[in-house]
């Protein structure tokens, strides 16, 4: 018996140049640099001998297929992805790729970008724009209220700067 997992909500397909830049390169290294290795590894494993009781075998091929999935994910998701590029006609607002600092009730400020959701990475203050956070971001502008509702409860932000990097 299988396990049931419910379809997930189509993401959104907008992506930063930087991010575009980093799936690529974790494509060319998977492909060029980290299967071959695991290869060369089975390979040798399994001029040993017994398959079967063969660790290192059993295990390199668990990681190639792995690898293998992940690639045919990535070179899918790439082939979807659309760069943006440009900035927005206006940069007072929030919209994809805007650096926001917002202040909370207590008074305690957090930056925070709008990503795209397959380079979102909350240790470096990239969000992405599914996030209740950053639905709720898009569109508004300085000195605007923002409420969202958390697990904790409805939050209260405030907009206190915007900006958008010029060049990546």
């Amino acid at each position: 018996m299988s396990r049931y997992r419910p379809p997930q909500p189509p993401s959104n397909h907008y992506i930063t140049p930087s991010g575009h830049a980093r799936l690529k390169e974790e494509l060319d290294y998977l492909w060029r640099v980290k299967r071959p290795q695991v290869t060369q590894t089975v390979s040798e494993a399994a001029a040993l001998g017994d398959r079967s009781e063969n660790a290192e075998y059993i295990y390199g091929k668990k990681q190639l297929r792995e690898i293998d999935r992940r690639v045919r994910y990535l070179r899918k998701r790439l082939d979807k992805l659309v760069v943006v590029d440009q900035l927005p006609s206006d940069i007072n607002k929030v919209y994809f790729g805007a650096w926001i600092q917002l202040e909370n009730e207590a008074g305690e400020a957090f930056t925070y970008r709008i990503v795209g959701p397959d380079e979102f990475d909350l240790k470096q203050g990239l969000i992405s724009m599914d996030a209740p956070l950053a639905r709720a971001l898009l569109g508004k502008q300085l000195d605007d209220e923002v409420v969202v509702n958390t697990p904790e409860g409805e939050q209260t932000y405030w907009i206190i700067n915007v900006w958008y990097p010029q060049q990546e």
